[in-house]
């Protein structure tokens, strides 16, 4: 295992976009991520963990002024949200922050700069859908048409959703501007790319490098072998956003200053916590190790354009890009119409967010997988694994402690071999959450918890405690199963930090991975209160008709407004 002393690490979240709410599908990436965050701290490395919302483009503009408020008052708004949300899920930030920020376009600008003066910034004069109401450029989902393939109406300009065609929107039969309704026209506008074939040669060694999985690493090859083409940085006035040095009426384009982001936020730690260097993280002959967790769905950017940019402007490029799969409800995409798109919020008003962080991290592992929320198996899961297993552990056990020993445990230990079968587990378990293959984690966990209770059920302390003289014995087999459950709760704290929190105040203990080897010997606990309930079905029934409401609300909400 690699020697996680002299670790230090800078970890990132991609970044949500502030004109929507957090749903269950992004979730997964922050739960994923928190996980990894939690295990590093928790062994001992050094690692901090940034992020923020993503708060520029044409869709914040447009939907601020749908809103009636400007687009700073609305990603205000979003990100109070967002961070309420992060909050309640446990999402373990050291900063949560905002690309429309001073430290955003200082890095922007900066990173813009110096690919210019290396040459590899061109300027071109592009041909683009106008909409002539608006007086605004159209991207291509924001124009509608009838598909021409196969004559469906009302479909967005680069894709058919009902045959699956790939087209330009100027194939679109009768375009209209998905904006004003007005028909667009063709206009021509200067355009600055970034000339990401300079980098070829870079990008073909830094995606074989082992920082990407191999799928990724395939995928982008089919980029790199087609041939790489210059980057679109710019869009043109109205826009939200850092308008471009030396140019008037032209801003950066979103994905330009996105992930720079990552940068911004960790600067922005670094100016609030004295010890933290910038440079030290950043610089190209750092010996810290970056990590960035992402969707599949923008690999792209991550794998090519970013450490593109960072190594034109001479930062240093990236650890490793994790990319994880997307989320499905009952094997399904996530639909409105059926409830299974469901809000963060929505989610946490029926359910405990252990549930979720728990069931993620059962089904999670390194690959690129779509990953599957089964809500009659995440009942059954949840209730099977947390509440009849481990917190049965510590139930069977802590009321003979508390009555029969006034909280105290046995001066010695009864069972030292079972007891090392547990602490054999830690390399195991270890690498397993380095790997980010929390689903063999949480499995090996489960089975030291299967054997936990097979060894309570066999020894039978309750039929043991109205025998005369046999109150030695008890005391022994509690103490072991109380031990044993620390030890579960040891290897289940990244997954679960609060539950874990309630676990460390009932035994007086604070639960560190170093103490695995060291059992609890002559130690008194806490009286012993319910850690965790049961799922019943109701409460997702309930999360699921609230889900429908929300969509009702917000449909009827839009009519109004259009």
């Amino acid at each position: 295992m690699t020697d996680t002393k002299a670790r230090e690490i800078l970890v990132t979240s991609a970044l949500p976009y502030a004109n929507g709410s957090i749903h269950l599908g992004h979730m997964l990436e922050y739960i994923q991520t928190d996980i990894w965050v939690r295990y590093q701290r928790h062994i001992g490395s050094t690692c901090h963990y940034v992020c923020a919302d993503d708060a520029h483009g044409t869709a914040i503009m447009l939907r601020a002024e749908q809103e009636g408020i400007t687009p700073e008052q609305l990603i205000a708004n979003v990100q109070a949200e967002h961070e309420q949300d992060f909050s309640d899920f446990n999402v373990s930030f050291d900063n949560f922050y905002s690309t429309h920020s001073p430290e955003n376009r200082e890095f922007a600008e900066y990173i813009y700069n110096a690919c210019q003066e290396k040459g590899h910034i061109a300027s071109r004069t592009i041909t683009q859908a106008f909409d002539p109401e608006k007086q605004l450029f159209l991207a291509d989902r924001f124009i509608k048409g009838t598909c021409p393939k196969c004559k469906t109406e009302d479909q967005y300009g680069d894709n058919c959703e009902a045959c699956g065609a790939t087209y330009s929107p100027a194939d679109l039969i009768k375009p209209k501007s998905a904006i004003s309704g007005a028909t667009p026209i063709q206009k021509d506008s200067t355009h600055l790319f970034f000339k990401l074939p300079n980098f070829e040669a870079l990008l073909k060694e830094w995606t074989r490098s082992g920082s990407l999985q191999s799928e990724i690493a395939n995928k982008l090859a089919e980029w790199l072998d087609s041939g790489l083409q210059e980057w679109d940085i710019s869009r043109d006035a109205p826009y939200f956003g850092f308008e471009i040095p030396g140019q008037k009426n032209k801003f950066f384009y979103v994905w330009l200053d996105a992930p720079i982001g990552y940068m911004a936020s960790f600067k922005n730690l670094c100016e609030r916590t004295e010890s933290l260097d910038f440079d030290h993280y950043w610089n190209k002959e750092s010996s810290t190790e970056l990590y960035h967790f992402i969707g599949k769905d923008i690999i792209n950017f991550h794998g090519l354009f970013w450490p593109a940019m960072l190594h034109a402007a001479e930062f240093r490029t990236p650890t490793a890009v994790y990319a994880h799969g997307f989320l499905t409800v009952n094997g399904q995409k996530m639909s409105k119409s059926r409830g299974t798109f469901i809000k963060a919020s929505t989610y946490l008003r029926h359910l405990n967010p252990e549930y979720l962080r728990y069931y993620f991290a059962a089904k999670l592992n390194n690959k690129v997988d779509d990953i599957d929320l089964n809500l009659e198996d995440f009942v059954q899961r949840v209730n099977s694994d947390l509440v009849g297993k481990v917190v049965n552990i510590a139930s069977r056990s802590a009321g003979f402690i508390s009555k029969k020993f006034d909280g105290q445990l046995s001066a010695s230990i009864s069972e030292p071999e079972l007891l090392k079968a547990f602490t054999d587990e830690q390399l195991v378990i270890a690498e397993y959450y380095e790997n980010r293959e929390f689903g063999k984690a949480i499995k090996s966990i489960m089975t030291l918890a299967d054997q936990a209770n097979q060894y309570i059920a066999d020894k039978a302390p309750w039929v043991l405690a109205k025998q005369e003289g046999c109150e030695q014995q008890v005391q022994d087999i509690c103490s072991t199963g109380l031990n044993m459950f620390r030890m579960l709760m040891i290897y289940l704290k990244p997954v679960l930090p609060i539950m874990t929190k309630d676990a460390a105040t009932f035994l007086n203990d604070d639960l560190a991975w170093s103490s695995l080897g060291t059992p609890l010997v002559a130690h008194s606990i806490e009286k012993f209160k319910p850690l965790i309930t049961r799922i019943e079905a109701s409460q997702i029934e309930a999360i699921v008709e609230d889900s429908k409401i929300e969509v009702a609300k917000e449909l009827a909400l839009k009519a109004n407004k259009d």
